[in-house]
């Protein structure tokens, strides 16, 4: 439970991380192009370094072409949740395009947490359920880059 916790807190200060710098990409872009595609390239390109600060540092787990690969996966979620958040705060509720992004991803922190933790950490509970017999109880998968 305690690393669990640990997971959520760290997972938590990613999201800041990358949402500061999906904020700051979305503002120096939204001047030059329609918010949507300011929004969309932002949202590329701050999920490239989501995946390695979740990697390395939310669930310890080693970043792999595979997981890279599937990583968008999880992120097209959160990307479809945000969208139909930023759309109706923006059309239907009249929301200011510039704080309306900021309030769509708090929206879908949870989604993002559960899909990312699915693909970076193989096999769920089982595998560190496991992995805690093996490595003295910490927590963390054998390929972990605590073990390096």
């Amino acid at each position: 439970m305690r690393g669990q916790l640990g997971q959520i807190v760290r997972f938590g200060v990613v999201g800041g991380i990358n949402t500061g710098t999906f904020y700051g990409c979305y503002l120096l872009l939204h001047p030059w192009m329609p918010y949507f595609a300011a929004y969309s390239i932002a949202f590329v390109l701050s999920m490239v370094g989501s995946f390695f600060l979740n990697t390395y540092f939310t669930y310890r787990t080693r970043p792999t072409w595979k997981k890279f690969a599937l990583f968008p996966l999880t992120n097209l979620t959160n990307y479809l949740v945000q969208s139909v958040g930023l759309y109706a705060l923006v059309t239907w509720a009249g929301m200011d395009d510039r704080i309306a992004p900021l309030v769509a991803a708090v929206v879908a922190i949870p989604f993002t947490y559960l899909l990312a933790k699915k693909i970076l950490v193989p096999g769920g509970r089982k595998a560190q359920a496991d992995s805690a017999g093996s490595t003295g109880d910490s927590g963390v998968e054998p390929d972990s880059v605590a073990s390096r």
